[in-house]
């Protein structure tokens, strides 16, 4: 079958589309503005995005096989550090790839960025709770978006280091000013978009990777769907325990990480600018996944264990237990019975956590808002407590993003 019959065949992980035409609640279509379900050509446009990578990164490694991969990547280093006009007689497929990301593209808005880091800021742990207890927990009753993660080893092997990883990139990216070309966050996404790269290129030639079933590794919805959990998921979160959010701060957000998400590899035909936008698509990428299997419960177990092998300054037993408790009590609050059971979790958990904090959280929000000294500070702390929690996690170590090990698939 050649590659472009291929993509004419849905990936077997796809639900039918009669299955994905289930009625919208009446308020949830007032909210978005229309039906959840995909029309057919929604529907067709997604499922063949299953076989679609990262046409730029892809092509670039292409050429650094052939060069030579260690060395090529010396140089993708430098130049991403450094820029291409560091390099002598710079080889031309790395000059034509940072040329579409030496400049920012004309969509994106600078005020924007810097409003949607000041908002993420002010929300401290608050935030990071949402995004590990919800968005990532939940990502793992998609089995379909599992199975990369498996094969690598990159949450159910050594979780705490690998959360830890993902939450460095999520600190370089929310940093103000930190996806400039030579922020942070700019050269922490390269750094994991070509990673993600070697990852695509080894898994897919491995003999155990099903791409009948699965479509191609780290394929483009499955990165959209990602892109969603830190944009439309964590905002729906944030409100849910309690945290108010604007339509200006709701837009800065979706700015944000549409645009972190352009320089991960995400195609622009993908990205949208609100919440209700970015809910409907959000519901089209789960018809791509399947239902939760035995990689839901060895991902979801390994995270939930993950916060006992956090590191703190002191009562480091108590603390630890303490946050394995906090964080499960928060999935329970977002998830229900029925999904606690379906991710191999406690099922004797109550939302003692979220039931406790959500009321005095929003009141505190709420007042803070009105007042613009209090609202500086409480983004300055919030930005400090981030930090905090991001050191507990990686502990003594390095904080560093992604250091693939010699049996990584991204090991060059």
């Amino acid at each position: 079958m050649s590659a472009s019959e291929t993509r004419l065949v849905h990936p077997q992980r796809v639900r039918p589309f009669e299955k994905t035409q289930a009625a919208t609640p009446t308020l949830v279509r007032l909210l978005v503005g229309r039906d959840l379900s995909p029309t057919r050509d929604e529907y067709d446009r997604v499922c063949t995005a299953l076989w679609d990578g990262d046409a730029a990164m892809d092509a670039l490694m292409d050429w650094m096989y052939q060069y030579g991969p260690g060395e090529a990547r010396g140089l993708f280093m430098k130049a991403l550090e450094e820029g291409v006009g560091s390099i002598p007689d710079c080889p031309e497929p790395l000059r034509v790839f940072f040329k579409t990301y030496d400049s920012p593209p004309v969509w994106m808005n600078q005020q924007l960025l810097d409003e949607g880091c000041r908002f993420i800021h002010g929300t401290g742990t608050t935030a990071t709770i949402v995004l590990r207890d919800l968005a990532l927990m939940a990502g793992y009753l998609l089995s379909g978006f599992n199975q990369s993660l498996v094969m690598t080893g990159a949450l159910n092997k050594s979780t705490s280091r690998r959360v830890a990883e993902t939450g460095k990139w999520w600190m370089d990216c929310t940093e103000t000013g930190g996806l400039h070309r030579f922020g942070q966050g700019f050269k922490s996404t390269m750094h994991v978009r070509l990673v993600h790269a070697l990852v695509r290129r080894g898994l897919a030639a491995r003999p155990e990777w099903d791409s009948a079933k699965w479509g191609l590794p780290l394929n483009q919805i499955d990165m959209v769907a990602t892109y969603l959990g830190f944009s439309v998921v964590m905002l729906g979160g944030l409100k849910k325990m309690g945290v108010p959010v604007t339509p200006r701060e709701s837009k800065a957000v979706m700015h944000l990480w549409s645009y972190a998400c352009w320089l991960m590899g995400v195609d622009e035909k993908w990205l949208v600018k609100t919440e209700s936008e970015g809910a409907v698509l959000l519901n089209h990428t789960f018809m791509t996944q399947s239902r939760p299997d035995w990689t839901t419960r060895e991902l979801a177990q390994a995270l939930a264990k993950e916060p006992l092998e956090r590191g703190y300054s002191s009562f480091q037993s108590v603390r630890r237990k303490l946050a394995y408790h906090q964080h499960l009590s928060v999935t329970q609050y977002f998830m229900g019975d029925e999904k606690m059971a379906q991710l191999g979790l406690p099922e004797n958990v109550t939302s003692w956590y979220p039931l406790l904090t959500t009321p005095p959280r929003f009141i505190n929000y709420t007042t803070r808002r009105l007042l613009p000294g209090l609202r500086a500070a409480q983004v300055k702390r919030g930005r400090e407590a981030q930090h905090a929690a991001l050191a507990s996690m990686f502990g003594d170590t390095e904080h560093a993003v992604i250091k693939p090990g010699k049996d990584h698939p991204a090991h060059i």
